[in-house]
């Protein structure tokens, strides 16, 4: 038979338990018309009296007894569920899953090593991805975006700070081609840049504009790879100042634009943001990344 109304089964099981209608109806909050019509219900469907019922209060049946002993299991394994549940929530743990943007990727790559020798209970996953992961489905527990943080009014959104990009290129490229002499010494270099040039992306706007195609000589699919080019020596093109200034081939060839700056924000689902978990990782990120605009 198809269980169909469980609040019948736990009115049976309390009144089982507690032998009268007026103390089951005390613990569930309900008229004491409702718990007779209850165990009403499910005597008819089940084709069986659960209870004697005499001057003193509802003495158990043997049916009875039997959903006081299954229904009393149940009781205690979703009492343990629920404890399970809530210690999981509650504790920094389990799998936490970060979605970022291609350059953001050695950057959280640190962060989430440091967050994880602090809480070695977590494994963490970081999904690189240029489009936005749905929050809302479980795709990731926190995004790192860039440009607009967007309006999803499910969302809780904070702003990082700035990720610093510069114009760079290998020792070996400025061996060959000499350096970068300002913007009229554009035409006499070798750029690289992604195939698809996303307009929200400022350092992106700046060399579709600034640069001509014909001085494009590496074309990639996204910023990743365009930083390999960059440090292969293909040409010149757009690196994290972290990444460039950290590297010690590779030469910075105009002084840093503000303009061409990307703002970072940090984006966490209502439901999720102050789970621990996420709650811990997005203090700890924050904190991070108050260094980064200095890179």
């Amino acid at each position: 038979m198809e269980i169909d109304n469980w609040d019948e089964y736990r009115t049976a099981y309390q009144v089982a338990r507690l032998r009268t209608v007026s103390a089951a109806a005390e613990v569930l909050g309900v008229h004491h018309a409702t718990v007779i019509r209850h165990i009403d219900s499910l005597e008819g469907k089940l084709g069986a009296k659960l209870f004697q019922r005499h001057a003193r209060g509802y003495t158990p049946t043997e049916a009875g007894e039997d959903l006081l002993t299954v229904a009393g299991a149940t009781e205690d394994q979703l009492t343990q569920l629920a404890g399970r549940i809530h210690g999981r929530g509650a504790s920094v743990s389990g799998e936490l899953i970060i979605t970022c943007l291609p350059q953001m990727s050695p950057l959280m790559a640190r962060t989430l090593t440091k967050y994880q020798a602090d809480n070695p209970e977590v494994r963490a996953q970081l999904i690189v991805d240029t489009r936005p992961l749905r929050l809302e489905y479980g795709e990731a527990h926190v995004a790192l975006r860039a440009g607009a943080p967007g309006n999803d009014l499910d969302n809780i959104v904070s702003e990082l700070g700035t990720l610093p990009m510069a114009l760079f290129a290998h020792k070996d490229y400025v061996f060959r081609h000499g350096p970068l002499n300002g913007l009229d010494d554009i035409p006499n270099h070798r750029f690289c840049r992604v195939a698809n040039l996303d307009p929200r992306a400022p350092f992106m706007k700046w060399i579709g504009e600034k640069v001509p195609e014909a001085n494009v000589f590496y074309k990639c699919s996204d910023t990743n790879t365009v930083q390999d080019a960059v440090m292969a020596g293909a040409g010149i093109g757009f690196l994290p100042m972290y990444m460039g200034n950290e590297h010690p081939d590779m030469k910075m060839m105009m002084e840093p634009d503000p303009t061409w700056f990307s703002t970072f924000w940090c984006v966490t689902h209502v439901d999720l943001h102050r789970t621990a978990k996420v709650h811990s990782f997005v203090t700890f990120l924050k904190e991070e990344a108050k260094s980064w605009g200095g890179l």
